[in-house]
Parts: structure tokens; C-alpha cells; sequence
């Protein structure tokens, strides 16, 4: 069985939740499908608002989907939360993905 097939059996037996939200999104974003990862992004941040990783990934997807002023808002908000939870890494990369964003 696939990573894919795995995430989503968690989900339909009731282990909905954000990291394995985000997870089945970057296999969605893996085989191409902006508008999968997008649907599992969305439900990831409502189900944990604070979960950087998920704006992260939200903004690659919106990108990915040609959405670059929603891209831009959602690295916003996860470079916030980074910021606010120490979460270096995650806030070094989207500085990165924003300043590529605004020089287009």
C-alpha cells in the first residue's frame, strides 16, 4: 500500500490530524495535484492554526497552483508562528520562498 493510500486509511478510520494532513498534501504536491494538497491543507490549518509546517507546505501549493499573492500571505502567517515558536529552520526557508516571490 502506498504512503498515500496509508495517510488517507489513518484519516477514514479517524486519526484525522494536522501533520498527517500534511504529509498526505506533499504526496498530493509529489504527483502534481495542487488542488488535492490544497483541500488537505486547508483542513490541516483549521485543525491546528499554530502548525507552521502546514503554512509552510500552504504556501508551496498555492505557488504551485499559480496562487502567488496567497502563497505570499500563508509563508506570512507561518514565518509569525515560526518566529513566535522558535522554529528557525521553518522561518529561515520562508524568508527564502518570500524574497523569491517578491522579486518576480
Amino acid at each position: 500500500m502506498s504512503l498515500e493510500k496509508r495517510l488517507r486509511a489513518l484519516i477514514a478510520d479517524g486519526h484525522d490530524a494536522a501533520p498527517v494532513r500534511v504529509s498526505l498534501a506533499q504526496a498530493c504536491l509529489g504527483r502534481g495535484d495542487a488542488a488535492d494538497a490544497l483541500e488537505h491543507l486547508d483542513k490541516a490549518v483549521a485543525l491546528d492554526p499554530d502548525y507552521t509546517v502546514a503554512w509552510k507546505i500552504l504556501g508551496r501549493a498555492l505557488h504551485q497552483d499559480g496562487r502567488d499573492e496567497e502563497a505570499g500571505r500563508a509563508w506570512r502567517r507561518g514565518l509569525e508562528l515560526a518566529r513566535a515558536h522558535g522554529d528557525r529552520q521553518a522561518e529561515r526557508e520562508m524568508q527564502v520562498f518570500l524574497k523569491r516571490l517578491e522579486r518576480r
